[in-house]
């Protein structure tokens, strides 16, 4: 007999989380592997993009991790748009990442109203599809190879 809770208790969250980690690492060999190198830990990674008055024109906030950088959010200002700037941000944190934290990859969530374009005109390929997430719109995850 089991009694079911549902409050937020983030000592019960951060105990499910280490669990479900040592599992994790005992059924894999690659995660294993990982446990106590600079690779395991997400580190962040922010592009910003400043105006002429040092207003923000737009920024990238992603992170790594292992050999992925994870591009969070890209955003650029509406005066700011079609000019280019959205992919030199995208393009300096491929970069960083490549150059300077070892990434093979880049992994990206966009809705069809956002950026899907954009991403694949800068080489990502759509590797999943969620449609009606939330009701109405589609998801799209894209990947890229870089470095």
């Amino acid at each position: 007999m089991f009694r079911l809770e549902t409050e937020v208790d983030k000592a019960r969250r951060d105990l499910l989380h280490k669990r479900l980690r040592d599992t994790n690492t005992a059924a894999s060999p690659v995660l294993r592997a990982l446990r106590g190198t600079p690779a395991e830990r997400q580190s962040p990674l922010h592009v910003w993009a400043l105006d002429a008055n040092g207003e923000l024109a737009g920024g990238l906030v992603g992170h790594t991790w292992t050999t992925w950088l994870h591009v969070t959010y890209l955003w650029v200002g509406a005066a700011h748009r079609g000019r280019g700037l959205g992919s030199a941000v995208l393009t300096e944190a491929e970069r960083l990442a490549a150059t300077d934290r070892a990434c093979t990859a880049s992994r990206v969530e966009t809705w069809d109203f956002q950026a899907p374009d954009f991403y694949r005109k800068h080489g990502y390929d759509v590797v999943c599809v969620i449609p009606d997430y939330p009701p109405g719109i589609t998801e799209y995850t894209l990947t890229k190879q870089i470095g």
